[in-house]
């Protein structure tokens, strides 16, 4: 039913496929990814990158219907190219297809633009899914999410957050993601084209609101964070 309706919208009468295109820094992600969707019926592959501006650069070439972008990105933020993508092209289905929670992530991804969010622990099979749904114009989301977004809407306003980290904004939660990849506070500052003093008022301010004392609970709770472990409440003493 989806498909026809993907049919529809390319014309009627057409058997043309959709084209997707993707964004991963990892080269086995993209070309796993590409052999899947090579093998499906409705679906072709017009190009992939490893990075957000090659992406960006090759957007006119290609003219994807659907593209699919990761949120860690070596030369850019995932969620920054999403917004450019969104800008320059209203209509394009973004899939994000990404390691990070979906808890945490997906609502930011589909404020920035896409259309679809889906975890890469998930069965292969489900990218040809959330590649229909969004290229039907709808909105491609698990279950911890709708339940979420419902939670939300029927709450009362005045409600707390429930986790921590959501009372960072996207820009800190990288800080804070690159933190936890090992990046020093200059990296950070060229990785994101801010100055030096900007990423130092982003760590400040990530501190205060998680409630860290000092850089150094701030860098143990990001490593541990990053690496999907739950941080104890004090880290290791380091030896003297």
């Amino acid at each position: 039913m989806i498909a026809s309706v993907v049919q529809m919208a390319k014309g009627k009468g057409s058997s043309a496929k959709s084209k997707v295109y993707i964004v991963d820094d990892h080269a086995i992600v993209r070309q796993g990814l590409a052999q899947y969707i090579a093998q499906q019926k409705d679906f072709s592959v017009c190009g992939q990158a490893d990075g957000g501006r090659g992406a960006l650069e090759q957007l006119a070439s290609c003219r994807p219907d659907a593209i699919i972008v990761d949120l860690n990105l070596k030369d850019m933020s995932g969620l920054d190219l999403i917004r450019e993508l969104h800008a320059r092209r209203p209509e394009l289905a973004i899939l994000v297809l990404s390691m990070h929670e979906e808890s945490l992530y997906a609502e930011r991804s589909l404020r920035a633009g896409a259309k679809g969010y889906l975890m890469k622990s998930e069965a292969v099979e489900k990218v040809g899914e959330a590649l229909q749904q969004v290229l039907a114009g709808q909105v491609y989301a698990g279950h911890g999410l709708t339940a979420k977004l419902l939670k939300r809407l029927t709450a009362p306003a005045a409600r707390p957050e429930t986790s921590p980290m959501e009372r960072l904004s996207d820009r800190k939660l990288e800080v804070f993601q690159l933190l936890g990849q090992g990046l020093t506070t200059r990296l950070i500052a060229e990785r994101l084209g801010r100055s030096i003093k900007t990423i130092e008022t982003y760590r400040e301010n990530i501190k205060r609101k998680l409630d860290l004392k000092n850089a150094v609970e701030l860098v143990y709770h990001a490593v541990q964070w990053s690496g999907g472990r739950q941080p104890s409440a004090v880290p290791p003493t380091l030896p003297s």
